[in-house]
């Protein structure tokens, strides 16, 4: 069973690191940015299904980016990758990706979803010009009924966070660093 887990936690490791080296910001195809924004508009919808409550904390919010998929790996060291995409109100702006690396007690593979949203147009910009970084202290809410009525924003920033799968000793979204790329439309 420990070979198992330590051979998981290899492959969550070595494909975090292998998908996070080869890719860009931004889709490069049409049809990959297409698949992107419905994976996009699923993850919102799953969001606001698990939270009723977080519609209106997009709504009134500056912006926000979407993460649909985020693989995170370690054995020690650890990695993660994902791509979205920025918002401001319904409209699309941007793709962004975020990655991680860490160090420290930690074992597993895991991938999750994630919504930030922005407090103010200082937030926003903030993230669009790639100087925030969320400090390894920064912490998530999962997103589960209710969870956004005792949410607050920590620096302009909210963060929830919904798993799709794996196992992980580990949850903390620390040490992220986030890229953006405004969309041509």
């Amino acid at each position: 069973m420990k070979t198992c887990r330590v051979g998981f936690a290899l492959f969550g490791l070595v494909l975090v690191l292998a998908v996070a080296g080869g890719c860009q910001t931004a889709p490069t195809t049409q049809s990959d940015r297409s698949e992107l924004h419905r994976e996009t508009l699923q993850t919102i919808s799953m969001f606001q299904a698990r939270d009723r409550g977080l519609h209106i904390l997009m709504d009134q919010a500056a912006g926000y980016a979407v993460f649909p998929t985020v693989g995170k790996g370690a054995i020690g060291v650890g990695g993660a990758y994902g791509r979205g995409e920025v918002f401001t109100g319904k409209r699309l702006v941007g793709y962004c990706d975020l990655s991680q690396g860490s160090i420290g007690f930690q074992l597993g593979g895991q991938t999750y979803r994630e919504l930030i949203l922005f407090q103010t147009p200082a937030a926003l910009e903030n993230f669009k010009s790639g100087a925030m970084q969320l400090a390894a202290q920064a912490s998530a809410v999962a997103a589960t009924s209710g969870a956004s009525a005792d949410a607050d924003y920590h620096q302009g920033v909210m963060i929830f966070t919904m798993a799709r799968g794996g196992l992980m000793y580990e949850a903390s979204v620390g040490g992220q660093h986030f890229t953006y790329v405004p969309a041509s439309n």
